[in-house]
């Protein structure tokens, strides 16, 4: 797969960013020339968009990035929307990667972005592309723009690439581990419960609980709670949905428990969370 090897021993220079939403079913993105390199992640639906002859469907959870001087055109109507933004860097060079193959070879001060792929979190992504805009709307200050895009594009390298420590042997107890995770993750919407997550694996609560803070160093009780907060960050910084609307969602009837488990997590209450990143830029064209 082609990807760029862009240096980052000095930030890059932020052009500009926003969110966009298709206006309707019939949009298809418009016809340009690149003047810097455009970074692009899926927040919804599908974007049909085509870099010079090379045609990209890109997902949700999904990112395509294209350098200056591409020919950029939709080659077919979308019905999604996603984070862009537009940068440039002194230094960079083409090369080519095989994404699964792991980290390539590390250079210091340099990443390396292949033009497409999967986010392993497409939640962290947007609530950094999302303290990058209101860095943009509150303070208009270049400097820390252009840092703020640097550690996005750095973000983006690590979940593409980033390797566990190599004593961790791949053992059954860590497969039933990720497992977990993954369950957890995948039913943030619930009340889930140590004894419910115990009952679907058929492990012990004591086993099962012992065996997850033995790996990830937090107890599974703690965990759950984490990455319902998670969802509840992404609502609140992605969605106009109110704070009784977004403790629905997690699972909570009493909006109340959600305020007071949310503070206690980010240290923030949910409006102030959400106010301290409020100035998001949408586009519609």
């Amino acid at each position: 797969m082609i990807a760029y090897e862009l240096s980052v021993g000095t930030p890059v220079e932020f052009a500009i960013t926003g969110k966009f939403v298709a206006p309707d079913a019939n949009w298809v993105h418009l016809s340009r020339t690149l003047t810097d390199y455009e970074l692009i992640v899926v927040t919804e639906g599908v974007l049909y968009l085509a870099g010079g002859t090379q045609h990209f469907t890109v997902s949700e959870g999904e990112y395509l990035l294209l350098p200056p001087s591409t020919e950029q055109f939709g080659y077919q109507v979308s019905t999604c929307s996603f984070y862009w933004l537009h940068f440039a860097v002194k230094e960079q060079r083409v090369i080519t990667v095989d994404a699964a193959c792991g980290l390539p070879d590390k250079c210091e001060h340099k990443i390396v972005l292949p033009c497409y792929g999967r986010l392993k979190s497409l939640e962290k992504m947007i609530i950094m592309m999302k303290q990058l805009q209101d860095s943009v709307r509150s303070y208009r200050t270049s400097t820390l723009n252009d840092y703020m895009s640097t550690v996005v594009l750095c973000e983006l390298y690590n979940q593409l690439f980033h390797v566990e420590s190599s004593d961790m042997k791949k053992t059954r107890q860590e497969q039933l581990y990720h497992d977990i995770v993954d369950y957890i993750k995948w039913s943030r919407g619930e009340p889930v419960k140590v004894s419910q997550i115990a009952e679907v694996f058929g492990y012990n609560e004591k086993y099962l609980s012992h065996l997850f803070a033995s790996i990830s160093g937090v107890s599974l009780k703690q965990y759950i709670l984490q990455q319902k907060m998670e969802l509840a960050k992404y609502l609140l910084t992605d969605t106009n949905q109110n704070i009784s609307e977004v403790s629905l969602k997690l699972g909570y009837t009493d909006s109340h428990n959600f305020m007071k488990a949310f503070k206690k997590i980010v240290g923030l209450t949910p409006s102030d969370f959400r106010n301290a990143y409020a100035k998001r830029l949408l586009f519609y064209e």
